[in-house]
């Protein structure tokens, strides 16, 4: 007994440490596997001795049930809005007020996150609650879905009452990959990732807040006695395990502000998260306490916001694509117009409610959006500018591609064919099987996927495996030679060999995507355990839950899913999981890489699954804690910000070298 409480004690140490070293650090130190495997084994002691349960274990965090309603909460100091400037000019005037009451003034300059803030307190050192913003006064009280988050400390090694402020949101590969959850299970998608935090932060379950890849930067301690200045009390926060941004720095004048500015406008789009300006601080509380505030909000501080990135353009059609889940999406076609330093022809349209709710009509002029790498979408129709010439849209109600009949189920916005047989879900779910993060068959694109499809050459995942045999028909195809077909060929084989979570990713089962994939490869080792696992094993894994793992039984339990495998199995595709982690002696072991421009003799995936399985966490943003930039052609603002930062920063043959 005494062994086992000594052993929980343990593992809570040790996981705490791991977990500190992922979500603040930014540099984890053992794999994903390991990870799990100890937490598993924490989970299962956890439930034999409750006597033991502790609000700062990591089990903790993976969401505690469903509230009936969100607590108000009164704000021991109110969160006050900040004023707005939107040009360098307003900015200036702003400063020009401070510097004619002091001669020497100091700025502290922060990204503005485009998130949802909050409020923590702590008591004692232990975490007591989080409460929104609110109306400034009154705030809910979020405390258990803020537990989840992984990058907030549940302890602090500081005992009187400490509160500290900032913004929880969602990054952008969190906010991608729960839109492409939502797509699949037939929900609408969130329009942005702020709105993706705030909705995910006020579920009544906490347990699909844990599910929705939350984080937070924290920048503002009221009443701080730790320090005198602003940046000494974010560098103490740092010190007690708060996740502050690297990229608050300070200035001593308001043109090298501006300048820094400028410069984070350029890059933003490459940050892993939205922002949507910037901060500017006073940086000495002397100074702040004597500046005051206005009856709204600190005369010390303000925020300079980026210019809008919507525009105006034309709604020229409207058109329906149809998914590899049957899913069918209406799309515009636009007058080609540029933002965010793209040019964008189409935008998405969400589903057929979305179109009614904002009366979007073919010939309307509409504003769209546009933010990094996010698909563009049209935000509202603008009814004064229409003419007579705009058309009502009126959704099918048979598939476009197949003619079959659509059909909308209960509770959910999105139409689907559910013709099995239907092209356009055939051509999305094979091409997705062949796809690099998948079985990786170079050659087997969307386009080629349906020129064999129409050629009666390919229906099926197991068709792939027999097209050998079909040489001379698809030779006769156009643009298609004796070179490329051999180098099909060999590609197909080649998959073969692929460790066990290529081939679980390629499957296109719902909320099934690349991570999630490791993660059951490594825990079942081989398809035949998958397949046969329980809804309660799978519901206990980290990453998978319970939603995930219906959907896993539910496509495992599908008689043509499994005589499919079985095919697979006898044309020779591998279905086992593959370990390939290597030694720790590689000098990428435990460390944090970036990657910027155009390799030559890799892709992007290629060569951050080769640094994974040399042990390195690849970020996709550079910083202080950055190890490696390992740059190829056309690299841009990542190598700059690596050589201010004096990173080591690696050319593609350097990089060879060091393998």
């Amino acid at each position: 007994m005494a062994n086992e409480t000594d052993r929980i004690l343990e593992l809570r140490k040790i996981l705490k440490e791991y977990s500190y070293q992922y979500y603040i650090l930014d540099r984890p130190t053992v794999p994903d596997s390991e990870y799990d495997q100890l937490f598993r084994e924490l989970e299962e002691l956890e439930k034999k001795h409750p006597e033991m349960d502790d609000p700062d274990s990591v089990t903790k965090r993976v969401g505690f049930g469903v509230l009936d309603e969100f607590k108000k909460i009164t704000h021991e100091k109110p969160m006050l809005s900040l004023g707005d400037v939107f040009s360098y000019d307003e900015l200036r005037e702003w400063s020009s007020k401070i510097t004619n009451v002091y001669k020497d003034v100091e700025y502290c300059v922060e990204y503005k996150i485009d998130g949802l803030a909050m409020s923590l307190v702590y008591e004692d050192g232990l975490f007591q609650q989080a409460v929104t913003r609110g109306d400034g006064i009154t705030g809910e009280d979020v405390t258990m879905n803020v537990r989840t988050v992984h990058s907030v400390p549940m302890s602090i090694p500081y005992r009187q009452r400490y509160e500290i402020r900032g913004e929880i949101y969602m990054p952008k590969s969190s906010f991608l990959r729960v839109n492409r959850e939502r797509i699949a299970n037939g929900e609408e998608e969130f329009a942005n990732p702020r709105n993706a935090a705030a909705g995910s932060i006020r579920q009544l379950d906490s347990r699909i807040c844990a599910s929705r890849g939350l984080d937070g930067f924290w920048y503002h301690v009221p009443d701080d006695v730790n320090s005198d200045t602003h940046y000494g009390s974010l560098q103490y926060a740092r010190k007690l395990g708060f996740r502050v941004n690297d990229a608050t720095l300070l200035f001593s004048n308001i043109e090298d502000v501006i300048e820094h500015i400028d410069k984070t406008e350029k890059i933003r789009h490459d940050l892993p998260y939205e922002i949507d300006g910037m901060v500017i601080k006073v940086n000495s509380y002397a100074q702040q306490r004597e500046l005051g505030f206005t009856s709204r909000i600190p005369k010390w501080a303000i925020a300079y916001k980026f210019p809008a990135e919507e525009v105006r353009t034309v709604v020229e059609d409207i058109f329906i694509t149809v998914g590899r889940t049957g899913k069918c999406t209406p799309n515009a076609k636009l007058r080609p117009v540029k933002v965010a330093g793209t040019t964008v022809g189409f935008a998405t349209l969400h589903n057929e409610d979305n179109i009614a709710d904002k009366d979007i009509r073919i010939n309307d002029t509409v504003i769209i959006r546009k933010a990094g790498d996010i698909i563009p979408e049209v935000i509202r129709s603008i009814k004064e500018n229409r003419d007579g010439s705009q058309v009502r849209y009126v959704f099918p109600d048979t598939c476009p591609v197949c003619g079959g009949k659509l059909y909308r189920f209960e509770d959910e916005a999105a139409h689907y064919c559910v013709n099995s047989e239907c092209k356009a879900r055939l051509v999305y779910s094979i091409a997705h099987f062949a796809e690099r993060n998948a079985m990786n068959i170079d050659g087997l694109g969307e386009k080629r996927v349906e020129a064999f499809l129409n050629a009666g050459l390919l229906n099926s995942f197991e068709d792939i495996y027999k097209l050998h045999n079909r040489r001379d028909e698809i030779l006769q195809l156009e643009k298609f030679g004796e070179k490329s077909f051999n180098n099909l060929i060999e590609a197909i084989e080649n998959s073969k060999n692929n460790s066990l979570e290529r081939l679980i990713n390629g499957l296109g089962i719902r909320q099934v995507g690349e991570k999630a994939s490791k993660v059951l490869a490594a825990y079942y080792g081989n398809m035949d355990a998958l397949m046969h696992a329980s809804f309660e094993d799978l519901s206990s894994i980290r990453d998978v839950g319970p939603v995930t793992a219906e959907y896993i039984r539910d496509f495992f339990n599908e008689p043509d899913n499994v005589e499919m495998l079985e095919q697979l199995k006898l044309f020779g595709v591998n279905m086992n999981y593959i370990d390939n982690t290597v030694s720790n002696d590689s000098v990428f072991n435990g460390k944090t890489v970036v990657l910027t421009g155009t390799l030559e003799k890799y892709s992007r995936n290629e060569a951050t699954e080769l640094l994974e399985n040399l042990g390195a966490h690849v970020s996709g943003s550079v910083s202080s804690r950055t190890d490696y930039v390992i740059y190829g052609n056309e690299a841009g603002t990542k190598l700059d910000k690596a050589r201010q930062l004096n990173v080591t920063t690696l050319s593609e043959e350097e990089f060879e070298k060091l393998l």
